[in-house]
């Protein structure tokens, strides 16, 4: 070799060695910096320098008890990652979410867009655009334009029972066992889509998961959480590459036959022919969303308001299935009021006991988990003395916040809907501010939690006056797993007519 080559040859290598040098020395500071910076927040130690402790709980099935046990471990603010925080604790939480507030939504919003390359109302960060989507649709949402919203939940309730009587009803001679964590989703299923379009999509009618929207919905869930730790690859999605790997509304099944329908139903709200209908999707049209934004906001509807309230009827049925004191009470004051059926939401309203096990039942088990970080404003924050800079996510640790016992007392981890009856007027005041959490808070709230109190206000009352309702196996009440938001199958009741009610 000649000399020239080897003193080349030397060369490149030294280059290559410097360049290699220089990048885990830039790795190193970032990771330092990063570490330094929220060096006073206690947390897991390796999150302080990878996301790889977010990444490994993300997926799991416990992400929502990883997160209570880190606040209960290390405080009510905690360190989960290099930039990202976590809390527990509602005072922040209504200061970060209020809204007058200078945080704004972080990147783990970017997972939420149902298209990589366009925005709907929970994924969008820009908070001008983002009050303006809402106002388009909260008429709709809040029931005041969709005629006869209470007649079609009522029909739908109707539905729910017809299909217990029909298919599921035990005898002493007769075992007929029905899983009521399916059962919960095709209603609310059902719910959405009759309010929002007009027609239900026949979960009820069929006993079927129609078009397999819950099976596909619950097999991408992992991928769609863990974009939302890895905000990078929300960009990714935008390849054409990708892009043809994610449902698209020509899909015979799954979410892409959902798009494919909402689709359809919105293009025949516009054009020369087009249809009025005083639903949730003409209410939103009449207030100004385009074609394009009526499709997107179709399916957040479909997506956000069935997994969760069927969530949120699930674990308080189990509760009440599970509290003997409980159901006697309840089932008491379903007798004693005697309201119509199917009952009326302004009935169950003045239904106390009703009331409590509600708002219990959501204390408890919130059915929505997501971190749904926030950035710190410019000029930073702070808490309890610490300084939080700025740019740094903080998240919302929802099994934090209902189990913290500074809230709710000693025995927070306990089903006692009577804390909401006998509080006194202080107490009650800060607890009814910590469940407003739940939903949202501020200029965030869940544009959809009206609908969800009224489904939850009459299927618990018209269940169980009609139908003695019991779990199969207490020991393992149901397959329930979360990310983000849950999954929940194998909740198996035993059903039997009700005569005296």
């Amino acid at each position: 070799m000649a000399l020239t080559d080897v003193v080349l040859l030397s060369s490149w290598n030294t280059f290559i060695s410097l360049f290699v040098l220089a990048l885990v020395s830039t790795s190193l500071a970032r990771r330092l910096h990063a570490w330094y910076r929220l060096r006073h927040i206690r947390g897991p130690f390796w999150a302080a320098f990878s996301r790889w402790w977010m990444i490994r709980h993300v997926g799991g099935d416990r992400m929502h008890l990883d997160l209570r046990e880190v606040n209960d471990k290390y405080g009510p603010l905690a360190r989960i990652g290099p930039d990202t925080l976590v809390t527990s604790d509602p005072n922040l939480l209504r200061r970060m979410l209020g809204v007058r507030t200078r945080y704004r939504r972080s990147d783990w919003y970017d997972a939420m867009r149902l298209d990589p390359a366009r925005d709907n109302v929970l994924s969008m960060r820009n908070d001008e655009k983002h009050e303006e989507l809402r106002a388009k649709m909260a008429a709709g949402y809040s029931g005041r334009e969709v005629e006869g919203l209470e007649k079609r939940i009522d029909e739908d309730v109707a539905a729910l029972v017809n299909l217990v009587e029909r298919k599921y009803l035990s005898t002493d001679t007769d075992y007929r066992p029905l899983d009521f964590g399916r059962k919960a989703q095709y209603f609310t299923l059902d719910v959405i889509s009759h309010i929002a379009f007009g027609d239900p999509f026949g979960c009820l009618a069929t006993d079927s998961d129609m078009y397999e929207y819950i099976k596909t919905t619950e097999d991408n869930l992992p991928a769609i959480i863990m974009v939302s730790v890895l905000p990078r690859l929300s960009k990714a999605l935008q390849s054409p590459i990708l892009k043809s790997l994610l449902p698209s509304d020509k899909d015979p099944i799954g979410l892409g036959k959902i798009m494919g329908i909402a689709k359809q139903v919105v293009g025949e709200r516009f054009g020369a022919n087009k249809k009025v209908q005083p639903d949730m999707l003409g209410s939103f049209i009449a207030h100004g969303l385009t074609q394009s934004e009526a499709e997107s906001e179709t399916l957040v509807q479909i997506l956000a308001g069935s997994d969760t309230t069927a969530t949120a009827m699930r674990a308080t049925m189990l509760h009440i299935l599970t509290n003997p004191r409980v159901y006697s009470k309840l089932l008491a004051e379903i007798i004693d009021k005697a309201p119509s059926s199917p009952i009326r939401d302004a009935e169950a309203r003045q239904m106390p006991y009703l009331q409590a096990v509600i708002k219990e039942g959501l204390r408890i088990f919130p059915p929505v988990t997501g971190l749904m970080s926030k950035n710190v404003p410019e000029g930073g924050d702070s808490f309890n003395g610490s300084l939080i800079p700025e740019g740094t996510k903080i998240g919302y640790s929802a099994f934090g916040l209902s189990r913290n016992r500074a809230v709710w007392g000693n025995d927070a981890d306990v089903f006692r809907p009577e804390r909401w009856l006998r509080a006194t007027p202080d107490k009650l005041r800060e607890q009814e501010a910590a469940l407003d959490l739940v939903f949202g808070y501020g200029r965030w709230q869940c544009l959809g939690k009206n609908i969800a109190l009224i489904e939850l206000n009459k299927v618990f009352v018209e269940l169980l006056r009609k139908f003695d309702l019991c779990i199969v196996d207490p020991t393992t009440p149901w397959n329930s797993k979360n990310r983000g938001i849950f999954t929940q199958s194998e909740m198996w009741i035993r059903a039997t007519r009700r005569d005296y009610v």
